[in-house]
C-alpha cells in the first residue's frame, strides 16, 4: 500500500470516556472553554486498518484535549467480532449498522454533554462510502464538523503489529483483507481528512496528529473571532 500522503498540520476535538485532561482547569472548564471559543462542534474520527494504531492515538488525543472517547471496536455486534476473530472478512452489509451506531454515539454524546466541544472515535472507514455514512452528521447539523484522521504505513507494519498484540478479537489474518478493502482518501476527499504516516515511532505520530488537530480547532476559533467582528 502506498504511504505517499501529505501530513496536514490541521487540529481537532476529542472526546474522552475516563482519562483525566492534564490541563490545571477541570475538564468540565476545559470543555466549556473550548465550545466558548470555537464557531462548531467537532466528531474527530481516527481511521486506518487494524495494527495503525487507532485507539492508541485517538485516547491520546482525548487525553490531551479533555473531551469524550468512543472506541469503535465495542460497538460491533457479537456476530462482527466473531466472523472477526475466525478472520472472515466483514461485508458491507455487516458493517452498515455499525457505522450508523457509531455516528449516532457520536452526535448523542455532544448533544447529551452541551459543554463539550468535540468526540473522538476510533473507526476503520476503510471505504469512502463509509466515510461519506459519518459525514452524514454534519449535513444534519452545520454546527458540527466531521474530521477524519487517516493514519497510514505499510501492510508488513500492520502485520508485525496485529501479531504482537494480546487479548484482542481481531487476529493477523484480518490485515490482509483490511489492506485489499482500503480506499485511501484521495484530494477530493482532502478537505475533512488529516493523513499521517504511522510508519515511526507512536510517540512522534501523537505529535503531529495533535499538532494538527490543533492548528484546525485555532482555524475555527479564528473564523469565531470572525463572525463576532460582524
Amino acid at each position: 500500500m502506498s504511504t505517499g500522503f501529505p501530513s496536514f498540520n490541521k487540529p481537532m476535538n476529542t472526546v474522552m470516556s475516563s482519562a483525566p485532561a492534564r490541563a490545571t482547569m477541570s475538564t468540565s472548564q476545559a470543555a466549556a472553554f473550548q465550545l466558548h471559543r470555537h464557531l462548531h462542534k467537532h466528531i474527530w474520527i481516527v481511521t486506518g486498518p487494524a495494527g495503525c494504531g487507532k485507539s492508541t492515538v485517538a485516547a491520546f488525543l482525548a487525553n490531551e484535549l479533555g473531551t469524550l472517547y468512543i472506541e469503535g471496536d465495542d460497538y460491533h455486534s457479537v456476530s462482527n467480532r466473531q466472523k472477526m476473530a475466525q478472520n472472515i472478512p466483514l461485508t458491507d452489509v455487516d458493517r452498515w449498522d455499525w457505522l450508523i451506531s457509531l455516528r449516532d454515539a457520536a452526535v448523542a454524546a455532544l448533544e447529551q454533554s452541551p459543554t463539550q466541544a468535540g468526540v473522538v472515535v476510533t473507526c476503520s472507514a476503510l471505504k469512502r462510502k463509509y466515510r461519506d455514512v459519518i459525514r452524514v452528521a454534519a449535513y444534519n447539523n452545520h454546527k458540527l464538523q466531521v474530521h477524519f484522521i487517516f493514519l497510514h504505513t505499510s501492510e508488513q507494519v500492520l502485520l508485525a503489529r496485529v501479531a504482537a498484540r494480546q487479548g484482542h478479537f481481531m487476529g493477523a489474518g484480518m490485515v490482509h483483507s483490511q489492506v485489499e478493502c482500503l480506499e485511501a482518501p484521495d484530494q477530493k476527499e482532502m478537505r475533512d481528512v488529516i493523513a499521517c504516516d504511522c510508519s515511526g515511532d507512536i510517540a512522534d505520530v501523537k505529535r503531529i496528529v495533535l499538532a494538527s488537530v490543533q492548528a484546525e480547532l485555532e482555524a475555527d476559533h479564528e473564523g469565531h473571532l470572525s463572525d463576532d467582528a460582524w
